[in-house]
């Protein structure tokens, strides 16, 4: 199956936002792309955290899905929307809400971030839970592929990443690719976004796609980007390091069973 990670460096303004977005989402399906995942904020990274509250949407309807949901129908592609604000319960929050898409444009799995990041290293600071309601559902959705098989996908969100309890949950489910939506700070990415979704990717014998924001915003904020597609023994399959781009490659399910069958380390599992 061909995978296409999506970077992309968002700014303030939502339409143009999608514009780019449906550009890239363009190309990944000329080049032959099933699935094509955005990135993490791909709507919208503003000045301030709670700009987001002001284009939150009900889950089920408003512009930026029904955007993504043409899109899906008129490329005939499955479409991971990164993330989008989708209101929550508490007041002054939202979810950050990672949305599947098949090809008839009709969203078939939803993923509310569960761990939300904060870090303050005297220069830079950051509190996701300011505004953003945390999930608690691990979601995974199955995809026929063209290639004969029904892939099983997990979903998760950026900082995801750091807890490797969720994925898992998701390998002891059967998972084969693990999807990474993120818009990692440079500083975290810089030190740790390589490693961590390789080890990602070995430790659970699965792929992993994850998409990024990578640039320099208009509101300062710096991303990593380095998007990636990791098979599962880890090897780096295609990257981008900055910009926006497609990072596409094909992802061979029996070298997931070549590789699960050489090493059945999921079956070694003693604790959790």
């Amino acid at each position: 199956m061909k995978v296409a990670a999506i970077q992309m460096v968002s700014t303030g303004h939502v339409q143009d936002n999608l514009q780019i977005a449906q550009a890239l989402l363009t190309e990944a399906a000329r080049q032959g792309a099933e699935l094509a995942v955005l990135p993490e904020y791909f709507c919208l990274i503003g000045l301030r955290d709670s700009d987001k509250l002001a284009i939150q949407e009900p889950f089920g309807r408003g512009p930026i899905q029904d955007f993504v949901a043409g899109v899906a129908r008129s490329l005939g592609l499955w479409i991971v929307a990164g993330t989008l604000p989708l209101t929550a319960s508490q007041p002054d929050h939202v979810f950050n809400s990672s949305l599947a898409f098949n090809p008839q444009g009709e969203c078939v799995a939803r993923y509310d971030k569960i761990h939300l990041f904060r870090f303050n290293n005297g220069a830079e600071s950051y509190d996701e839970s300011r505004v953003l309601e945390r999930g608690s559902t691990p979601t995974v959705f199955s995809l026929p592929s063209r290639d004969g098989h029904t892939w099983s996908v997990g979903m998760s969100v950026c900082y995801d990443m750091r807890f490797a309890e969720l994925y898992r949950e998701y390998a002891a489910r059967g998972v084969d690719l693990l999807l990474a939506p993120s818009a990692f700070t440079h500083t975290t990415g810089e030190a740790h976004w390589e490693v961590l979704l390789r080890a990602r990717a070995i430790e659970n014998l699965s792929f992993v796609a994850a998409a990024a924001q990578g640039g320099v915003h208009p509101s300062g904020r710096r991303t990593w980007g380095q998007s990636l597609l990791i098979d599962p023994w880890g090897k780096v399959l295609a990257e981008q390091a900055e910009g926006p781009g497609v990072v596409l490659a094909e992802l061979d399910y029996r070298q997931l069973q070549h590789c699960r069958a050489q090493l059945p380390a999921l079956q070694h599992r003693i604790l959790g």
